[in-house]
């Protein structure tokens, strides 16, 4: 596969990803019992997918299940504890620990376009969450800030196993986070008709087949690409809303979305020029 389709495996990642806030706010249940049963739908359809999954427990496979359980689980916690904003923000502050870490795990070179990228990104993101952050759940800010650390922990894990099937590594963590989530989800049933859909849409659509591309991506993609252009993800959120209710972004919103869109084609444009 080439670098061109890793990058729009990538994308695709991206908005179907982005589609969680409103297919979760179509299911009445517990947040964790949301992030159990959308797993355990996501983990059918991986083995499915799979057939034979080969787990080999080895070190990387392990740190993968555990950073993709971690990721999913703070995330859903820190938007409980926090504002979805700041959950949201400090979550995407994943490409900076990617790049702190990634050249000395990976051996993966990390360019000052790469940074240059990383900056505006952030500077960006903070314009388009500007009415909505705030300084209230600190803990929740606290989760949200490890939730970032974990997904660039999977990211970083994945990429290691680029030689492999990191497919086993999310199969594996999906299965964590169902087992984390089973109480709750079993104090949840019966959920209504809509819910029920919503649940299924999450496990298939908005987890099963986006990881699925990233797991392939990821094996032809450095591991700062891998989390940098999944960025796009929370711009995308407006547009649902947009279709869905009609509401409109504010100036802030629809600049700081300008600027991170800007950063990641300028930084893809320079990376292909460069190699040329």
């Amino acid at each position: 596969m080439t670098h061109g389709i890793s990058i729009l495996y990538l994308l695709i990642t991206a908005i179907l990803w982005s589609t969680g806030g409103l297919l979760i706010q179509s299911i009445d249940a517990h947040p964790f019992a949301i992030a159990g049963g959308r797993s355990m739908i996501a983990g059918v359809l991986l083995w499915v997918y799979l057939r034979k999954p080969r787990f080999t427990f080895s070190k990387a496979q392990l740190a993968g299940a555990l950073f993709y359980a971690l990721t999913v689980i703070l995330f859903v916690l820190a938007n409980k504890l926090t504002s979805a904003a700041n959950a949201i923000l400090l979550q995407y502050t994943g490409p900076i620990h990617v790049a702190l870490f990634s050249w000395m795990l990976l051996k993966e070179k990390v360019t000052k376009i790469d940074w240059l990228a990383i900056i505006a990104v952030i500077v960006g993101m903070c314009l388009f969450f500007m009415d909505d952050i705030s300084t209230d759940g600190m803990l929740g800010n606290i989760v949200a800030i490890l939730a970032g650390m974990a997904f660039a922990g999977l990211a970083i894990s994945l990429r290691m196993q680029k030689d492999e099937s990191p497919l086993e590594s999310i199969l594996l963590g999906n299965i964590v986070t169902c087992l984390f989530g089973f109480a709750w989800l079993y104090q949840s049933m019966p959920m209504n008709q809509d819910s029920m859909i919503g649940l299924l849409l999450l496990g298939i659509v908005q987890l099963g087949i986006p990881y699925i591309l990233y797991a392939k991506a990821i094996q032809h993609v450095t591991a700062l690409e891998s989390i940098l252009i999944p960025v796009l993800e929370p711009l995308l959120n407006p547009l649902w809303v947009f279709l869905a209710s009609g509401i409109i972004p504010g100036y802030g919103a629809c600049i700081g979305g300008a600027i991170v869109v800007t950063a990641i084609i300028g930084r893809s444009i320079v990376q292909i020029v460069s190699k040329r």
